[in-house]
């Protein structure tokens, strides 16, 4: 759909749904819809996964706490859809196994015993083994802990490239026939009796422009109720905003499974193997600031998951150990709950409908239950859209995941004896994040040096134009945090270098 400048609409092109917000849940709505013939338009303010939904713990999984809370059909629903987004892409979900240290003064066996039997069958498992108890005094999970730990649990959910499961749902939605729209602000929305009437700016040329659509659907995470002073509504709805906040660590210990770590004020920290050389801590849950665009980890929460770690662990962690940090916020239904950990991550989906023009407002929400979120958003949508395709995500692989019989190490072998030129560990990397798109990254090359300069750390000039050119990146940023993940291995030398080339080549405007 064509767009253009303010004062003009093109009114022989009316999109059916709009959708504001490129996270997790904007671009598997959009993907949705798209896959079932809808005309589809999606605007994201900056980049692609660029707030909340590259900030997370990067976990595909149930939720083992959420069943002390009782919340046993969020843990269920989310559950089964560990199992199909593990069909769906296991290239970029993966099962990881989780060791639960023993605190008999926080929770007792029996209890921790009855959550777990719970987990293993609350819905039928295809994928991942059962749970079961640990003797760290004869288990290599027990080395890295203190000796006072002497037994445990484990159990198994999946981790995930967060960022780029937003990007493989853009691709879907792109695929599908969707016009996505990075680096455009939403300005504002009214309606008429022709439907809903959509002021748009380029964050980049500063241009505005309007275009229409029949359905508005807000999905701007913490900044839903931003967006929604904007649009002509008589909706008032109440939210939590939690700040959860991160560290990266140097290596605590070798081994590739986690840790899930208790504490007494019922928060809970994970411990997860990442990018090879480094542990991933977090998270926080604590009352999230008001300034949303300038997010950053304080020091008591940098304290908070540092003292976690030296109650289980035998290396001692300090403050001068963060080699980095990020925080997200969580948008929330609204709940008198003192302790914020303990309120529901359920999603709620408010429908306000007039002139049969409908605005659906997206409230919560797990990166795990995206896809459903998605199947719901659609199902209210039915009565104005009453042609409109059947469900089909469910079976359907994300781009660059579809391997024969599903499974990714089969493709893998292939793939390495195809590119036997190059390094191990950039094969894997491109297989895990790229999939079958891989071979269309390294169409008609041949040998290292027909991968262009390299910039640092494996990333090669063909892969920068690559994700230019069909993942929407356009800075340094968008490339080494939410493309590659490269960002760690990167100082500050070699971020100036590939700046300096994206300057050059005049890929910074949009």
């Amino acid at each position: 759909m064509n767009a253009i400048v303010t004062g003009k609409i093109l009114m022989e092109n009316i999109t059916d749904i709009f959708v504001i917000g490129g996270g997790i849940n904007g671009t598997a709505i959009a993907a949705d819809a798209a896959g079932r013939g809808l005309s589809v338009t999606l605007c994201e303010k900056g980049d692609f996964a660029s707030g909340t939904s590259s900030a997370s713990t990067k976990l595909i999984h149930g939720g083992l706490r959420y069943l002390e809370l009782y919340e046993f059909n969020l843990v269920k629903k989310a559950l089964r859809e560990r199992e199909v987004l593990l069909r769906r892409a296991p290239n970029i979900i993966t099962p990881l196994e989780f060791v639960l240290p023993y605190k008999p003064h926080i929770r007792p066996a029996w209890l921790i015993r009855l959550g777990l039997f719970l987990y293993d069958h609350l819905t039928k498992r295809r994928y991942l083994p059962q749970s079961k108890s640990i003797n760290f005094k004869k288990d290599v999970r027990g080395q890295a802990l203190l000796p006072s730990f002497q037994k445990g649990f484990s159990y198994y959910d999946c981790f995930t490239d967060d960022a780029r499961l937003v990007i493989l749902n853009a691709l879907s939605a792109r695929e599908n026939g969707a016009n996505l729209l990075t680096h455009t602000q939403f300005i504002s929305a009214q309606q008429d009796n022709k439907g809903w009437l959509i002021q748009l700016k380029n964050n980049v040329t500063q241009q505005v422009y309007t275009l229409r659509a029949k359905t508005l659907i807000n999905t701007a995470g913490p900044w839903i109720a931003d967006v929604q002073t904007n649009i002509q509504s008589k909706m008032h709805f109440a939210i939590n905003l939690v700040k959860g906040s991160h560290i990266i660590v140097p290596k605590l210990y070798e081994g590739d499974f986690a840790y899930l770590l208790q504490n007494p004020d019922d928060r809970i920290v994970f411990s997860i193997p990442y990018q090879d050389h480094f542990t991933l801590i977090g998270t926080t849950d604590v009352a999230s600031p008001t300034n949303l665009n300038h997010l950053e980890i304080s020091q008591t929460e940098k304290e908070y998951l540092c003292q976690t770690i030296n109650q289980y662990f035998r290396k001692n962690l300090s403050l001068t150990d963060i080699v980095y940090s990020y925080s997200g916020v969580r948008c929330l239904q609204a709940e008198p709950e003192e302790k914020l950990s303990k309120i529901t991550r359920e999603y709620k989906l408010l429908l306000e409908q007039e002139h049969h023009f409908p605005l659906i407002t997206v409230i919560g929400g797990k990166i795990t239950t995206h896809r459903t979120l998605a199947e719901h958003v659609m199902e209210l949508l039915i009565p104005y859209f009453p042609t409109m395709g059947q469900p089909w995500t469910k079976d359907k692989s994300l781009p660059g995941s579809d391997f024969k019989k599903g499974n990714f190490n089969l493709f893998y072998d292939t793939f390495k004896k195809t590119y036997s030129w190059l390094p191990e560990k950039i094969s894997f990397r491109y297989a895990k994040n790229y999939g079958t798109r891989a071979y269309l990254l390294l169409n008609n090359i041949d040998n290292i040096s027909g991968l262009g300069e390299e910039f640092a750390a494996g990333l090669y000039q063909c892969e920068v134009e690559f994700l230019i050119k069909h993942e929407w990146a356009r800075t340094a940023e968008d490339i080494l945090w939410r493309r590659t993940k490269l960002g760690l291995l990167f100082n500050v030398d070699d971020i100036k270098k590939l700046e300096k080339w994206l300057e050059i080549n005049n890929f910074n405007a949009v």
